[in-house]
């Protein structure tokens, strides 16, 4: 009987733990998906206008305050200034890994160089870097040791410092980036359960489709008149996040 009791308890088990990865994958996904077509929409907005590339700033202080007075927490002038750069960085959408949280992307986007950003992406993802492990490497310049060690055996042996990052296997870990509660709407010191987080998910991707285009048709009516305002209204019309 107690074989049976500790078969079933193993197998309920696995289901929860699968369908928690499941949830936060989706999650992570989407919050991924959503960001870069933020990211996407405001330098096309600003790519259509001089004077808007100009008073850049502003629009995003602007674009800041609608969004938060809308969502709340998780639009900052800085967060919405990760967007942009997340997709100049990664405007191919298809070379965005949704293995990687926004927190990693918010360190990979602080660094300039590109070689080493691709650097430290790859090996993120190849030793399941988290956070914290990949802010370590960084400071500890595993990438221009690597270009200064002589022979290959050092390289190697550097490398395999690297190889043993913190692995980020529990979804726990992913759903507790802060980023993530504050792009569902959810208060960051309450249990969540999985249901909860699928509905506040469906939920804030359509308030956010929604926002945007508010924020839009309102810059849109008061910044440009004639065709131009009617191309980017029906653009933004026909637009979907994933």
């Amino acid at each position: 009987m107690n074989e049976l009791s500790n078969s079933l308890i193993s197998e309920i088990e696995e289901i929860l733990r699968t369908s928690r990865l499941s949830v936060a994958q989706q999650v992570n996904s989407e919050l991924i998906n959503a960001y870069w077509n933020i990211g996407r929409i405001i330098v096309e907005y600003e790519q259509d206008s001089k004077t808007r590339a100009e008073y850049g700033t502003q629009t995003l202080k602007d674009l800041s305050k609608a969004l938060t007075a809308e969502f709340g927490k998780g639009f900052s002038v800085s967060n919405i200034q990760f967007m942009r750069r997340f997709y100049q960085a990664y405007q191919i959408q298809q070379t965005v890994s949704v293995k990687l949280n926004w927190s990693h992307y918010c360190e990979l986007l602080s660094i300039s160089d590109e070689n080493k950003r691709s650097f430290y992406e790859k090996e993120t993802l190849n030793s399941g870097w988290s956070v914290r492990e990949l802010k370590r490497q960084i400071s500890t310049s595993l990438f221009e040791r690597l270009l200064l060690s002589d022979g290959k055996a050092n390289k190697e042996a550097v490398l395999s410092l690297a190889q043993h990052g913190i692995e980020m296997s529990d979804p726990a870990d992913m759903i507790k980036d802060p980023y993530v509660f504050e792009f569902l709407g959810v208060p960051e010191n309450k249990p969540v359960m999985e249901s909860d987080l699928e509905t506040a998910l469906v939920q804030q991707m359509g308030l956010l489709n929604n926002g945007l285009k508010k924020w839009l048709s309102n810059e849109i009516s008061t910044a440009i008149v004639g065709t131009t305002a009617k191309k980017l209204c029906c653009n933004l019309e026909n637009h979907r996040f994933p």
